[in-house]
């Protein structure tokens, strides 16, 4: 025979103590998953920028002429849009819409005003990008939606020579791979 106990199910007490643990787990973890997707859209946008740059660059080296990459934007909240286009034809290659996948990140260059790189055929940055603006040598990607002792921004540089490289400036350990 069984005990009427064991067909009962939860009381009450039990089901209220569930849903405080539940609420209690929850409020600890969601700043921290907020955290997570708004680092996530800063990663995602760097990604995404350095995958352009690259491309530039290869598109350059294989159809052996210049070949510029812009930023569409002006490095506001999800401006993070960019474009691939042959120097000579003007024709659009590769381009990337604003804000995709990245609605909050941010965009910094150096110098200042600058939007445009210019490969050249052998795959090194022009020293002068056709329109006469400065040349893009560097982006750093932020989103002030986060914290900044939270924020992983991350930064890309474009050497002369033509490398592409995407680091954390947080970093400061001798050696790691991730630092600038």
């Amino acid at each position: 025979m069984t005990s009427r106990r064991s067909l009962d199910g939860l009381s009450l007490i039990e089901m209220l103590v569930v849903v405080a643990i539940v609420a209690i787990l929850a409020a600890t973890g969601i700043p921290s998953f907020n955290e997570w997707i708004q680092n996530t859209q800063i990663r995602t946008a760097a990604e995404s920028i350095a995958s352009g740059l690259q491309s530039a660059r290869a598109e350059a080296i294989r159809r052996s002429t210049p070949i510029e990459f812009t930023l569409t934007g002006n490095g506001g909240a999800g401006e993070t849009g960019w474009q691939i286009v042959e120097r000579n034809t003007g024709s659009i290659l590769q381009s990337a819409t604003p804000g995709e996948g990245s609605r909050n990140a941010t965009l910094a260059t150096t110098p200042g005003d600058a939007r445009t790189v210019t490969f050249s055929s052998l795959g090194r940055v022009l020293d002068s990008n056709a329109d006469a603006t400065p040349v893009l040598t560097q982006i750093n990607i932020d989103n002030p939606s986060v914290d900044s002792s939270l924020s992983r921004d991350l930064q890309i540089g474009i050497s002369v020579g033509g490398s592409i490289r995407m680091c954390d400036p947080a970093v400061y350990t001798t050696g790691d791979p991730r630092k600038c």
